[in-house]
Protein backbone atom coordinates (compact mmCIF):
# COMPACT_ATOMS: atom_id res chain seq x y z
CA UNK A 1 0.00 0.00 0.00
CA UNK A 2 1.49 3.63 -1.14
CA UNK A 3 2.10 5.71 1.93
CA UNK A 4 -0.16 8.73 1.94
CA UNK A 5 0.48 12.50 3.13
CA UNK A 6 -1.79 14.22 5.95
CA UNK A 7 -0.86 17.55 6.62
CA UNK A 8 -2.90 20.19 7.75
CA UNK A 9 -1.93 24.03 8.45
CA UNK A 10 -4.93 26.65 9.75
CA UNK A 11 -4.05 29.86 10.64
CA UNK A 12 -7.44 31.90 12.47
CA UNK A 13 -8.86 33.47 15.59
CA UNK A 14 -10.02 30.97 19.01
CA UNK A 15 -13.63 30.86 18.71
CA UNK A 16 -13.77 30.27 22.79
CA UNK A 17 -11.57 29.43 25.61
CA UNK A 18 -9.40 25.92 25.83
CA UNK A 19 -12.21 23.05 26.63
CA UNK A 20 -8.65 21.22 28.75
CA UNK A 21 -9.97 17.31 30.07
CA UNK A 22 -8.25 14.47 31.14
CA UNK A 23 -8.69 10.85 29.78
CA UNK A 24 -9.21 8.31 32.17
CA UNK A 25 -5.45 7.29 32.01
CA UNK A 26 -4.35 11.10 33.10
CA UNK A 27 -3.59 12.25 29.54
CA UNK A 28 -4.60 16.16 29.28
CA UNK A 29 -6.55 16.75 26.26
CA UNK A 30 -7.90 20.23 24.93
CA UNK A 31 -10.37 20.83 22.70
CA UNK A 32 -10.66 24.51 20.66
CA UNK A 33 -11.99 25.62 18.06
CA UNK A 34 -10.62 27.82 15.06
CA UNK A 35 -11.94 29.94 12.82
CA UNK A 36 -10.93 30.52 9.69
CA UNK A 37 -12.24 33.28 7.47
CA UNK A 38 -12.15 33.70 3.66
CA UNK A 39 -13.18 36.23 0.86
CA UNK A 40 -13.52 36.22 -2.52
CA UNK A 41 -15.10 38.37 -5.04
CA UNK A 42 -18.38 36.76 -6.82
CA UNK A 43 -17.53 36.77 -10.56
CA UNK A 44 -21.27 37.07 -11.98
CA UNK A 45 -22.29 39.84 -9.24
CA UNK A 46 -18.47 42.05 -8.16
CA UNK A 47 -19.68 41.92 -4.93
CA UNK A 48 -17.13 40.67 -2.48
CA UNK A 49 -18.10 37.49 -0.86
CA UNK A 50 -17.30 36.10 2.69
CA UNK A 51 -17.25 33.06 4.66
CA UNK A 52 -16.14 31.23 8.03
CA UNK A 53 -15.08 27.65 8.73
CA UNK A 54 -14.81 26.86 12.46
CA UNK A 55 -12.72 23.58 12.79
CA UNK A 56 -12.41 21.33 15.65
CA UNK A 57 -9.17 21.24 16.72
CA UNK A 58 -7.42 18.40 19.74
CA UNK A 59 -4.98 18.94 21.63
CA UNK A 60 -2.71 16.63 23.96
CA UNK A 61 -0.06 16.40 26.21
CA UNK A 62 2.45 19.52 26.86
CA UNK A 63 0.84 21.20 23.56
CA UNK A 64 -2.58 21.01 25.57
CA UNK A 65 -0.82 22.36 28.90
CA UNK A 66 -0.28 26.01 26.50
CA UNK A 67 -3.34 26.00 25.18
CA UNK A 68 -5.14 26.08 28.96
CA UNK A 69 -2.45 28.71 30.29
CA UNK A 70 -2.00 31.19 27.43
CA UNK A 71 -4.82 30.75 24.70
CA UNK A 72 -8.31 32.69 25.10
CA UNK A 73 -10.93 33.35 22.68
CA UNK A 74 -10.41 35.58 20.17
CA UNK A 75 -6.40 35.14 20.12
CA UNK A 76 -4.74 34.09 16.77
CA UNK A 77 -3.33 30.93 16.66
CA UNK A 78 -1.56 28.94 13.30
CA UNK A 79 -1.75 25.43 13.85
CA UNK A 80 -0.04 22.19 12.11
CA UNK A 81 -1.21 19.27 12.34
CA UNK A 82 -2.86 16.13 10.38
CA UNK A 83 -6.57 15.54 9.85
CA UNK A 84 -8.62 12.79 11.84
CA UNK A 85 -11.67 11.27 11.10
CA UNK A 86 -13.32 9.04 13.77
CA UNK A 87 -16.63 7.12 15.13
CA UNK A 88 -18.23 6.53 17.66
CA UNK A 89 -21.86 5.68 19.25
CA UNK A 90 -23.88 8.16 20.92
CA UNK A 91 -24.82 7.25 24.48
CA UNK A 92 -27.73 9.13 24.37
CA UNK A 93 -29.21 8.10 21.01
CA UNK A 94 -27.47 4.69 19.95
CA UNK A 95 -26.62 6.69 16.83
CA UNK A 96 -23.05 6.21 15.19
CA UNK A 97 -21.75 9.28 14.70
CA UNK A 98 -18.67 10.89 12.61
CA UNK A 99 -15.95 13.36 13.89
CA UNK A 100 -13.69 15.28 11.57
CA UNK A 101 -10.88 17.39 13.59
CA UNK A 102 -7.07 18.67 13.05
CA UNK A 103 -4.80 16.74 16.05
CA UNK A 104 -2.93 19.14 16.79
CA UNK A 105 1.35 18.60 16.06
CA UNK A 106 2.47 22.03 16.57
CA UNK A 107 0.94 25.87 18.04
CA UNK A 108 2.53 29.20 17.14
CA UNK A 109 1.11 31.86 19.29
CA UNK A 110 0.46 35.20 16.84
CA UNK A 111 0.09 38.75 17.74
CA UNK A 112 -2.85 40.52 17.34
CA UNK A 113 -6.56 39.49 18.80
CA UNK A 114 -8.65 40.66 21.27
CA UNK A 115 -7.69 43.65 22.92
CA UNK A 116 -9.54 42.84 26.46
CA UNK A 117 -7.48 40.97 28.51
CA UNK A 118 -3.79 40.52 26.54
CA UNK A 119 -3.37 37.09 27.08
CA UNK A 120 0.48 36.95 25.81
CA UNK A 121 1.44 39.95 26.93
CA UNK A 122 1.67 39.45 30.68
CA UNK A 123 4.10 36.84 30.39
CA UNK A 124 7.28 37.86 29.81
CA UNK A 125 9.19 34.70 29.14
CA UNK A 126 6.31 34.45 26.02
CA UNK A 127 6.36 36.57 23.04
CA UNK A 128 3.73 36.28 19.96
CA UNK A 129 4.77 34.04 16.97
CA UNK A 130 6.09 31.70 19.93
CA UNK A 131 5.90 28.41 18.22
CA UNK A 132 5.17 25.06 20.29
CA UNK A 133 5.89 21.41 18.78
CA UNK A 134 3.92 18.04 20.96
CA UNK A 135 7.60 16.55 21.54
CA UNK A 136 8.43 20.24 23.75
CA UNK A 137 10.17 19.07 26.94
CA UNK A 138 7.66 18.93 30.14
CA UNK A 139 6.72 21.88 31.86
CA UNK A 140 9.81 23.44 34.53
CA UNK A 141 12.46 21.54 32.08
CA UNK A 142 15.53 23.81 32.47
CA UNK A 143 17.19 25.03 29.53
CA UNK A 144 20.52 24.75 28.43
CA UNK A 145 22.48 27.92 29.57
CA UNK A 146 23.72 29.84 26.46
CA UNK A 147 27.32 31.00 25.42
CA UNK A 148 27.91 34.42 26.42
CA UNK A 149 28.68 37.10 23.79
CA UNK A 150 32.48 37.21 23.14
CA UNK A 151 33.43 40.92 21.76
CA UNK A 152 36.31 41.60 19.51
CA UNK A 153 39.60 38.92 18.87
CA UNK A 154 38.88 35.26 21.00
CA UNK A 155 42.27 34.82 21.44
CA UNK A 156 43.89 31.21 22.66
CA UNK A 157 41.77 28.32 23.64
CA UNK A 158 43.96 27.30 25.96
CA UNK A 159 42.98 29.43 28.35
CA UNK A 160 39.97 28.16 28.91
CA UNK A 161 39.01 25.86 31.62
CA UNK A 162 39.51 21.79 31.63
CA UNK A 163 41.26 22.54 28.22
CA UNK A 164 43.69 19.75 27.78
CA UNK A 165 46.60 20.72 26.22
CA UNK A 166 47.45 17.97 24.55
CA UNK A 167 44.56 18.18 21.46
CA UNK A 168 45.62 20.79 19.01
CA UNK A 169 41.97 22.58 18.85
CA UNK A 170 43.54 26.30 18.36
CA UNK A 171 43.43 26.45 14.65
CA UNK A 172 45.41 29.88 15.15
CA UNK A 173 48.25 28.32 16.13
CA UNK A 174 48.70 25.93 13.77
CA UNK A 175 51.10 27.27 10.29
CA UNK A 176 50.07 29.83 7.87
CA UNK A 177 50.25 33.12 9.88
CA UNK A 178 49.56 35.02 6.49
CA UNK A 179 45.47 34.82 7.59
CA UNK A 180 44.93 33.44 4.32
CA UNK A 181 42.20 30.89 5.99
CA UNK A 182 43.56 27.92 4.41
CA UNK A 183 45.30 25.93 7.21
CA UNK A 184 45.90 21.89 7.40
CA UNK A 185 44.16 20.31 10.81
CA UNK A 186 46.01 17.29 11.49
CA UNK A 187 42.75 15.29 12.52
Amino acid sequence: MARGFNKVIIMGNLTRDPDVRYTPSKQKVARITVAVGRQWKNKATGELQSQTDFIPVVVWGSLADVCERYMRKGKPVLVEGRMQVRDYDDQKTGVRKWVTEVVAENLTLLPGGRREDDAYGDIPALRPQQSYQSQAPAAGARRAPQPEAVEGDVGSLRDEIDFEEDFPLDFSELGDSQGSGDVDVPF
